[in-house]
């Protein structure tokens, strides 16, 4: 007769371990996320600000990576699952336009073209960020290599 299997629980519990460890890593990370742009929701109502309160929270959460206060690793968990199910935060605003089939009947190839001429903008802009950004890191890479070979 053999031994009964021991190790198959507690692989079992390891896995549920780690699974919930993730999820709470996930909420955390999404928590501080929602609190930067809360944060910087406030200080734009405060202040009277004419910029939305999102593109101050995110100008705040790169000023913080960028300076240190955060690192990647804090919000990437929170940001990577934000990011995944970012088309289910889009279904309100598609049942409403469902709402309006007459506006769209009437104006609707106005409509299409500001939404292109937006999703265009809006991948230009894009395109360019991440070029400034990819540029920037190449600088930073070989700051710090040439750093260490001073160093050296």
């Amino acid at each position: 007769m053999t031994a009964p299997n021991t190790s198959a629980p507690a692989a079992q519990m390891a896995a549920q371990t780690r699974g919930l460890a993730r999820v709470g890593r996930i909420v955390a990370q999404s928590a501080l996320l929602a609190g930067v742009w809360f944060a910087a929701d406030a200080l734009v109502r405060a202040a009277h600000l004419p910029v939305p309160g999102g593109v101050v929270g995110l100008v705040l959460l790169l000023a913080l990576l960028f300076c240190g206060g955060v690192t990647p690793r804090w919000v990437k968990a929170g940001a990577d699952w934000l990011l995944s199910d970012m088309l289910l935060f889009f279904i309100p605003a598609a049942v409403a336009a469902v709402q309006y089939g007459g506006l769209f009947r009437a104006d609707g190839w106005r409509l299409a073209l500001v939404v292109a001429g937006g999703t265009l903008m809006v991948m230009v802009a894009v395109a360019f960020a991440v070029d400034q950004a990819a540029r920037l890191e190449r600088r930073l890479a070989l700051r710090r290599v040439r750093h260490a070979r001073a160093r050296a």
